[in-house]
């Protein structure tokens, strides 16, 4: 236990050393946040603010080769850069710009499907993960091939997505990734995955005391969609996809937002939310304060996790 937690203590320790430098080097750069025009008026106080700061989560990426030299710690490093990078060229538009719209979605979407599909062949054929989704212990649905891959894919892409849409208030997406990150530790029996998940539980930890309110920088999605790609990754290679609509509650919740307030509207021109994602409903309607509202999602990620681990427990483990 002890070889697993140290790499997380490293993890946690360089971030929050590092941190004020790579905040400093991105406001000396002028990368810093656009914000659109009609977000809520506390988060126009936000402009400024530097962006990008999830480049200081590669940290867990070299500490977790450092320790773990594996192919599949080599996957989970190289999927988190791929996604990294699409949430990369992204944030720089945005920043060199100051575009709030940056990198058009068609754009980021190919680029997301073409290293989820490459990943996936990888996943397949040389980590040797089956095409089955595991049910009810060893009751599994059966997929074919070409079938698996498409609704892989699907999920992977939708994943990362709506775990990007969760990046939109101060430590939120942190607070709320920490207890999935926790959930595969717990279920994994492969030592890299149980290195990574702790590595990046310990710089989301370090990253966190600049990015509460008043966030210091924002992690951009630079950050986002790379936790998004990892964590979805994560479901496929343990193997526990009937637990994500549960254990992705949130992010789902917030993807679902957007999905249904745009649908609403080219249909009725109503709309059903103030604002979305989600999380921004709460405050313009209910005058929930961020610290509340990221608190409450907190709390909400821990809950699904400890429900997902009871049925990984005694429903879904042989």
């Amino acid at each position: 236990m002890s070889d697993q937690i140290f790499p997380a203590l490293i993890s946690f320790v360089v971030v929050s050393i590092l941190s004020p430098l790579l905040i400093a080097v991105l406001r000396k750069l002028k990368l810093i946040q656009p914000i659109r025009k009609e977000l809520p008026s506390d988060h126009q106080l936000k402009k400024g603010t530097p962006l990008m700061f999830g480049i200081i989560l590669f940290v867990g990426i070299i500490v977790s080769i450092l320790f773990s030299p594996t192919p599949l710690m080599y996957f989970l490093s190289i999927t988190y850069i791929l996604f990294s990078f699409v949430g990369f060229l992204d944030d720089f538009w945005k920043a060199s710009r100051q575009d709030p719209g940056g990198v058009s979605g068609k754009t980021k979407l190919i680029f997301q499907f073409f290293f989820t599909g490459t990943l996936l062949f990888y996943v397949i054929n040389e980590l040797g993960v089956d095409t089955s989704i595991n049910i009810y212990k060893n009751i599994s649905l059966n997929l074919p091939m070409a079938l698996y891959v498409i609704v892989i894919t699907l999920f992977v892409v939708g994943s990362a997505n709506a775990i990007n849409f969760t990046d939109g208030l101060d430590g939120l997406l942190g607070v709320v990734a920490i207890p999935t990150y926790f959930f595969f530790f717990m279920v994994s029996d492969r030592a890299e995955v149980q290195i990574f998940c702790l590595i990046m539980i310990g710089c989301l930890l370090g990253f966190l005391i600049y990015n509460i309110y008043p966030a210091k920088a924002f992690m951009g999605d630079t950050g986002s969609l790379a936790i998004g790609g990892s964590l979805s990754f994560l479901a496929v290679i343990e193997k526990v996809e009937i637990l994500i609509p549960i254990l992705f509650f949130i992010y789902f919740a917030e993807q679902l937002s957007v999905i249904l307030q745009v649908s609403s509207f080219k249909l009725t021109h109503k709309r059903i939310f103030r604002m979305t994602p989600i999380h921004y409903h709460f405050g313009l309607k209910y005058g929930w304060s961020e610290t509340t509202i990221v608190s409450v999602f907190g709390f909400i990620s821990w809950f699904c996790t400890f429900i997902c681990l009871a049925y990984w427990r005694f429903l879904l483990n042989p």
